[in-house]
């Protein structure tokens, strides 16, 4: 017989035992803090409502919506009875989103009324019966009468370390999206794997302000519920209000994260200097290749920016800089940590030796079991339990990696691999340009050659001239983007990643 394993379920049990009228979450945007307790006691009046609509073991349960309390409360009501949660993307379009409801078949959408329009778009053919309204601020709605109230506590679900919990889909710029499977032991993996580079303690301040449709959220939430660290959200990213969240001695933040697109804007902010950053412990980035000169600007204000890799497939970070190895390591995401493995593989039987660029691999407790639906998409994603991540990388020969680009994004200029990232470093560096992404456009002689797609800051143009004098004697002649294009802002997606391929349809 399986029984609930503390190890793998129910975290918040856990809390609720430990340290009751702590806190637990503080919502920032409704102004909603909760201790252990009284969120412990709406995850049990949600849980006794999935339970009447006949919602249990294996069965999903999807929420479409911006951050805040509910969210957190949604997921660890699903997995208490059993059930599997799956977060949507609020950015996507509706027939992208029926194509997920579809796929998954949830028996619950939970939503967050200001995309109530999104959902009536929706194929109505693939929505379930149950569809549950919230204001994410207690205010009256759906979700608030929905909590069953006085009923008795729900021992939680028997569960392994194998047990299906969460299916969080791929951001879909190749494709279909995939639904990544998580499983309990992947969670406690990438808990256990942020924990110690981000020198987490029962004093620590945790600010979460990405979405928690991405792992880049999300595993902020594991970290903190599974170690019983109050977590601070934000409903999303402002610069504004996410510095003034820093800056406020009694939130008392030690950790924050962000894709490279966050810690630009802060930094573009009015009142940068002014804030007080000597609370922050812990300040990461990544997501995409982080620009050196951003890691310099922002050591110049006394944070040393941890860079970090990981996947949706990975269950998040599988690597993190320390602070050991900064500054001297910069522009390195460090070493694998403790529940993954990493190599860089130069072909699909030839590891690549210290140095030299090839494909990263994962592998370990943290990495997913395979897509929901798609035993193709697993089987081509994996080299027996080796998963292949799609993105150019190199080792040095203490086992530090640095990222250096995606596979899909490299191009050949005159029989010579170009990685746009390295490119894209350097002309960071231009004191006028905001934010600048290369990609690879069709020449007659070359064959390829960059095109940099730029916005200023000063919303001037520039010439391919003054791209040139910043590549000189800091990168090879081949590198050197050959077309220069303007926009206001690059296309990116939710999590903050630029979208290379929109790019590549408009300039190529």
């Amino acid at each position: 017989m399986t029984h609930a394993d503390p190890l793998y379920n129910d975290w918040i049990h856990q809390q609720l035992r430990v340290q009751p009228d702590g806190l637990a979450l503080y919502d920032l945007t409704a102004d909603r803090p909760f201790t252990w307790r009284e969120f412990n006691t709406r995850i049990d009046a949600l849980a006794h409502r999935l339970t009447t609509e006949n919602i249990g073991a294996g069965d999903r349960v999807a929420y479409l919506g911006l951050n805040s309390s509910d969210v957190v409360e949604i997921f660890y009501a699903t997995i208490r009875i059993g059930a599997v949660y799956v977060p949507l993307n609020f950015r996507l379009t509706s027939p992208e989103l029926s194509f997920i409801i579809g796929d998954c078949t949830p028996s619950a959408v939970l939503f967050d009324r200001a995309f109530e329009a999104v959902i009536k778009e929706i194929d109505a053919s693939v929505l379930p019966p149950v569809l549950i309204d919230t204001a994410l601020d207690g205010s009256e709605s759906g979700y608030e009468k929905s909590l069953m109230w006085d009923q008795p506590a729900i021992a939680p679900a028997a569960a392994t370390a194998d047990t299906l919990s969460m299916i969080m889909y791929s951001s879909g710029t190749t494709g279909k999206p995939k639904g990544v499977m998580y499983t309990r032991r992947m969670m406690l993996a990438s808990a256990l794997n942020l924990l110690q580079p981000s020198e987490a303690s029962p004093n620590s301040r945790v600010l979460n302000v990405m979405p928690l449709f991405h792992i880049g959220g999300m595993q902020f939430v594991l970290m903190a519920v599974k170690f019983g660290i109050p977590q601070l959200m934000m409903r999303s990213f402002d610069p504004g209000a996410m510095l003034g969240a820093i800056n406020d001695p009694n939130l008392a933040i030690t950790n924050i994260g962000g894709v490279p697109a966050m810690w630009s804007a802060m930094s573009l902010m009015p009142n940068i200097s002014d804030i007080d950053f000597s609370r922050l412990r812990v300040a990461a980035t990544g997501a995409e290749s982080v620009p050196e000169p951003m890691l310099k600007e922002w050591q110049e204000r006394g944070i040393l920016l941890q860079e970090v890799y990981g996947m949706t497939e990975t269950s998040g970070v599988v690597c993190m800089a320390q602070k050991a190895d900064l500054p001297e390591h910069m522009g390195y995401a460090g070493r694998a940590l403790p529940y993954g493995d990493v190599k860089v593989m130069k072909s699909e039987t030839e590891e690549a030796v210290p140095g030299e660029l090839g494909e990263i691999w994962m592998r370990g407790a943290s990495v997913t079991p395979g897509y929901w639906n798609r035993p193709d998409a697993t089987a081509e994603a994996f080299v027996g339990d080796w998963l292949k991540s799609g993105d150019i990388g190199r080792r040095d020969e203490t086992g530090r990696l640095s990222v250096e680009d995606r596979i899909k994004d490299m191009y050949i200029s005159g029989g010579e691999n170009v990685y746009p990232a390295e490119v894209e470093s350097v002309l960071m560096a231009h004191p006028d340009i905001r934010e600048i992404a290369i990609i690879g456009v069709p020449d007659p002689k070359w064959g390829e050659v960059g095109c940099a797609v730029v916005a200023t800051i000063s919303g001037e143009p520039l010439s391919v001239e003054a791209i040139h004098q910043q590549c000189e004697g800091n990168l090879a002649r081949f590198k050197w983007p050959q077309q220069v294009a303007h926009t206001d802002a690059l296309p990116r997606n939710s999590t903050g990643k630029v979208q290379k391929f929109v790019l590549r349809q408009e300039y190529a």
